[in-house]
Parts: C-alpha cells; sequence; structure tokens
C-alpha cells in the first residue's frame, strides 16, 4: 500500500509543479511522513524532504523547459531573487539536520490554500503591469527581491517547501508578472535550489540513498512525468483556464495538505472523523463515476437529456450510499452542506470556459450551478428531518432514491417516448403520461427496494409506502414548476414515508 501512496505523492507533487510552480515537497512530505510507517522515526522527516527535493530537480527543469520555449521566464526581474534563493538554501539544509525532525509548516498549507481562492476569484492575471521600467527591477523591486529570497532560500533548505508557492506571490504581487510567467520564473530558481538543497541533505544524510533509493527513483520518475505533461497542457491554454485550473489544484491540495498535516488532532473529534468517512465514501463513489461519464460525453453520441440525466443520477445515488454507510446524521447533512459550498463557486468560475455548457448540458446561465446547490441543501434538510428529527435514516435514503431515480426516469421515457402530454389547468402541458408513468413505477421499485431489503420493513408496509409515495410524488411532480420540483417532490415522500413507515 505505501507504493501507491508514493505514486500518489510524486504525482500530486507534479501536477503542483507544472501548473503552479508548487514546491513538491508541500504535497509529498504530508503524505510520505503520515501515510507511510517506512518514513516514520527520527530521520524520517528529512528523509522525506530530500526525497521531495529530488523530485523537483527535473520536474521544476522540464517545467521550466517548457514554460521557456513559450517565452514565460522573466530573469530581469527574477535575477536578484535567483541569487538570494540560491546563497542561503544549504545553510538552511544544514540547520534542519541539525534540529531532526522539522514538522512542515502550516503556514506555507495554509499559503497555498489561500493563492488557490485567490485564482479561483481572480484568474486572468494577464493585465498586471510589470514591476520598474520597462519590465526591470527598480530599487523597490530588488529590496523586496532581496528580503524574500533570502527568507525563501532558508525555508526551502529548511523545510523543503514554500519556495514555490512564496516566489508565486512575490512575482505576481509585487513584481508584476502575469501568472504563466511567474510559474516559469519560480521553476527555473526551483531548479537550481532543489539540486544544491537534496545534494546538501543527501551529504549530510546519506542513508537516504542507502535506505530510500528505490522509493527517490520511483518519485523522481513519476513527478518529473506528471511536471512535463501538466506544464505543456497549462502553456497551451488561455490566460484565464490556467489561472482556474491554477486556483482549483492550489485550493484541493491546499485544503487536503492542511487536513493531513493536522489529521491527529483533527480525528479526535468524532464529528470530524465521521466527516472524513463521508468523504471517502463520497470521493470513492464520485470519482470511478467521472473517469466514465467522461469519455462518454465526448467520445460518444449520447443524446444530451440523457447524459444530463445520468449526472443526476451520480448526485442522488452518491448521497443515499453516503447516508446508508453513515455513522451520523449530522456528518452527512454537513457533508452534503459543504459539497454544495464548494461546488458552487467552482463551477460559478468555470461557467465562462468554452466547453463548460457542453459538458453539463446547460439550459441557460447559470441553471447547474443554482441546481445542485438547491440539489445538495435539499439533501442536507432531508436527512436532518428524516434521520435527525424522526431517527429514520434508511427512510432518508429511499426517499432520495425515489426522488432521483424517478426524475431521470420521467425524462429518459418522456423525452424520447412521450407522445401524449398531461393537459390540465394545474400542469405546463409539456409532461407526458408516458414519463409519469416511467416515473411512478421506477420511483415505487427503488423505494420499495431500500424499505423491504435494507429497512427490513414488512410487506405490507412496503408496498403501502412506497406505492403511496411514489404515487403522490409523481403527481407532484406533475404539477409544480420545473424550478420548484428539487424541494417539492422530496417534501412529499419524505412525508409520505414518515407517515406511513
Amino acid at each position: 500500500m505505501e507504493w501507491v501512496w508514493y505514486t500518489v505523492a510524486a504525482l500530486g507533487a507534479g501536477i503542483g509543479t507544472g501548473l503552479a510552480g508548487l514546491s513538491a515537497a508541500t504535497v509529498m512530505v504530508p503524505i510520505l511522513i503520515v501515510l507511510c510507517p517506512s518514513f516514520s522515526g527520527e530521520t524520517g522527516v528529512y528523509q522525506a524532504t530530500a526525497i521531495a527535493l529530488a523530485s523537483d530537480i527535473l520536474g521544476s527543469a522540464v517545467t521550466a523547459r517548457t514554460y521557456a520555449k513559450n517565452g514565460r521566464i522573466d530573469l530581469k526581474r527574477g535575477w536578484v531573487m535567483l541569487l538570494c534563493v540560491l546563497s542561503m538554501c544549504a545553510a538552511g539544509s544544514y540547520v534542519a539536520f541539525l534540529v531532526e525532525n522539522v514538522v512542515l509548516g502550516s503556514f506555507t498549507l495554509i499559503l497555498t490554500f489561500c493563492i488557490g481562492l485567490r485564482f479561483l476569484i481572480s484568474p486572468d492575471t494577464k493585465k498586471t503591469r510589470p514591476a520598474g521600467n520597462a519590465g526591470k527591477l527598480d530599487g523597490k523591486g530588488i529590496a523586496v527581491s532581496v528580503f524574500f529570497g533570502l527568507t525563501i532560500g532558508f525555508g526551502t533548505g529548511f523545510v523543503g517547501t514554500g519556495g514555490g508557492m512564496m516566489m508565486l506571490v512575490v512575482f505576481t504581487a509585487f513584481l508584476g508578472m502575469e501568472l504563466k510567467t511567474a510559474v516559469g520564473t519560480s521553476t527555473f530558481i526551483m531548479t537550481f535550489t532543489a539540486l544544491i538543497a537534496s545534494i546538501s541533505h543527501i551529504l549530510i544524510h546519506p542513508a537516504i540513498i542507502l535506505q530510500k533509493w528505490d522509493v527517490l527513483v520511483l518519485c523522481v520518475a513519476v513527478a518529473t512525468t506528471a511536471s512535463l505533461v501538466t506544464a505543456r497542457f497549462a502553456n497551451r491554454v488561455k490566460n484565464r483556464t490556467a489561472g482556474l485550473l491554477t486556483g482549483a489544484v492550489l485550493t484541493v491540495l491546499g485544503a487536503a495538505m492542511l487536513m493531513l498535516n493536522f489529521r491527529e488532532e483533527l480525528m479526535q473529534i468524532r464529528l470530524v472523523r465521521d466527516m472524513f468517512h463521508c468523504m471517502g465514501v463520497l470521493a470513492g463513489y464520485i470519482i470511478p463515476c467521472v473517469m466514465v461519464l467522461l469519455p462518454i460525453r465526448f467520445l460518444t453520441r449520447v443524446p444530451s437529456f440523457v447524459f444530463r440525466k445520468m449526472l443526476h443520477a451520480v448526485a442522488f445515488t452518491c448521497i443515499s450510499l453516503t447516508i446508508l454507510a453513515s455513522r451520523s446524521w449530522q456528518a452527512v447533512s454537513l457533508t452534503s452542506v459543504l459539497t454544495a459550498v464548494v461546488i458552487y463557486p467552482l463551477l460559478k468560475a468555470f461557467e465562462k470556459e468554452a466547453w463548460y455548457p457542453s459538458l453539463f448540458v446547460e439550459k441557460r446561465p447559470g441553471e447547474i450551478r443554482k441546481s445542485l446547490l438547491m440539489l445538495f441543501f435539499t439533501f442536507a434538510v432531508v436527512i436532518v428531518v428524516s434521520w435527525g428529527i424522526f431517527d429514520q435514516p434508511h427512510l432518508a435514503a429511499a426517499a432520495v432514491m425515489m426522488w432521483g431515480t424517478g426524475d431521470a426516469a420521467a425524462a429518459l421515457v418522456g423525452v424520447p417516448f412521450g407522445k401524449h402530454k398531461v393537459r390540465s389547468r394545474f400542469t405546463d402541458g409539456k409532461k407526458s403520461w408516458e414519463g409519469s408513468g416511467a416515473m411512478l413505477a421506477v420511483s415505487f421499485l427503488a423505494g420499495a427496494g431500500i424499505l423491504y431489503f435494507v429497512q427490513k420493513a414488512g410487506l405490507p408496509t412496503v408496498l403501502l409506502g412506497a406505492g403511496i409515495g411514489a404515487l403522490l410524488g409523481t403527481v407532484t411532480e406533475l404539477v409544480s414548476p420545473s424550478e420548484y420540483d428539487t424541494v417539492t417532490v422530496p417534501a412529499v415522500i419524505v412525508a409520505v414515508l414518515l407517515i406511513l413507515c
């Protein structure tokens, strides 16, 4: 299992380096020392840092070369930083060995998270004006470069991390570089700092080579490959897209590394443990689904309405599975709310991209993010009412599945085969008897299955609860405006199940 974590750590480090100039140690060190027992002990952190620094050498080199080919390295504004960082690297490495284990600074992880949010909020940096005269350093720029260069250099040698993020901040915020140029310049500098710091680490502690040579080779190979691929991709997309992807990667990595770094403290809180469990269930289900859905969308001719309902099915089933696998209603409801809070700004940030409407089959601007926000908040309310108030977790899962599968069936049958429209003063005339019949049948089967096999309810109760719930849910979907059925349909189904089951 450790080899899996070695690969994951190196892959994350390579993506961070190629896309955002992130130091490999920011990702690799927490994973290696927390999840890999072979890196425990007095020199575990020092060895993990050395391997991360060695992985940074080629990773930063191929990244810098890729950005250089695209004219994305600016040494006119970076030469002072380069000299100062190099001068302090070896000193930091030596001090790190004297103090033995060095705990990865939480400041760097918080910085990674905050910089990620910054690029999500404002991803386009192409209008940033250069500092100084004609893009050259003035007195203020030199002073800033000297101060931060000495600090970053020592910090890179000391903990093996933070250099890439700190240089990204200095180059974009103080020296006026746009994002891609800042990444190219910082990775160029990191190539030399990583080389000096890794050699210093290995010379001071040769056991790194003798004991961990196989891990070193794997991490270097994976990180370098990931850096090269990601850097090439970043240089082919627009500045805005690169900024959004940088923000997404840094935000996710920063949050993940913070949680990993403080895992022992967090895991002492039961609610946090339960939420981690819920997030694990969600990730374990959603990630494989995404890997299947993306090829389906772009490599097949599946109709848009079918793909749209496939996305809905993933959303509904992931919450149902999480409910059934969770230990507390507080954890699963908070996880649902947290999912909405995280997804909403990400979708809003990517809405202006050309591929967005085609991927998510958006009917009108803003529809997907608003629908998902309402959907996951409705999930939370269903869970709080059914499980939190009435202590019926299985009814919450049954209601979500009846609602979700029924809605999907109505569209999948109604759109291609719905020839007979339901005409009434209470309906909009767009929904069909065929679609409503499909919703009634599938909703009943989904509810009956959970009530009978999971809740172990008696057959009369199953037939009565699932039957009336499916019938009233279908009627409610017929008469409700499309923008409100996300609330009305689950409310009716939950009420019926709570009364009859």
